[in-house]
């Protein structure tokens, strides 16, 4: 059974529904509205990048996964088995390069370490493996040692003053 709206009308009301229904068919939107209607509502929420539809929330959960995850991958690559063995050559600290001289697990077990200045001359430096060239084996080199508390050296780190 179709029931037409129109069938529900109050009789009373019929007449003055078909007026105003007749009136406002000839109303119609000036020139252009829809497109400046479409414009304004494109400009308002244009769409964004794949980058920018997440929150900074969202940006700081990520960073802080990835950082977890990179520092769980160093662990682990730091942690290989065998590679307690033999000390790494170079240890980083500030971006400036250590050189060890005693074993990684020396270092890690001195509990009250110092740090000295130090003037070598470059012939001192080559038994560390560190190039020398002839022309300049005579020259003094500024350098920090970490000295471990019974006196003995632990790493070397070249200064450039």
């Amino acid at each position: 059974m179709n029931h037409d709206p129109i069938d529900f009308i109050d009789p009373a009301l019929a007449a003055p529904l078909a007026a105003l229904r007749s009136a406002s068919a000839d109303c119609s939107a000036p020139a252009r509205v829809e497109q400046a209607l479409m414009a304004a509502f494109a400009q308002q929420f244009a769409r964004k990048r794949w980058y920018q539809r997440f929150s900074l929330a969202q940006w700081g959960w990520a960073g802080g996964l990835g950082s977890a995850a990179a520092a769980a991958l160093a662990v682990l690559i730091l942690r290989v088995p065998g590679a307690a063995d033999a000390p790494a050559p170079l240890q980083l600290d500030d971006g400036l390069a250590f050189i060890a001289l005693a074993s990684q697990e020396r270092i890690e077990q001195e509990t009250h370490p110092r740090m000295l200045e130090a003037s070598l001359q470059r012939t001192e430096l080559a038994a560390l493996g560190v190039p020398v060239s002839p022309e300049t084996a005579g020259d003094v080199v500024r350098a920090e040692m970490l000295v471990g508390a019974d006196g003995s050296p632990l790493a070397l780190r070249l200064t450039s003053q």
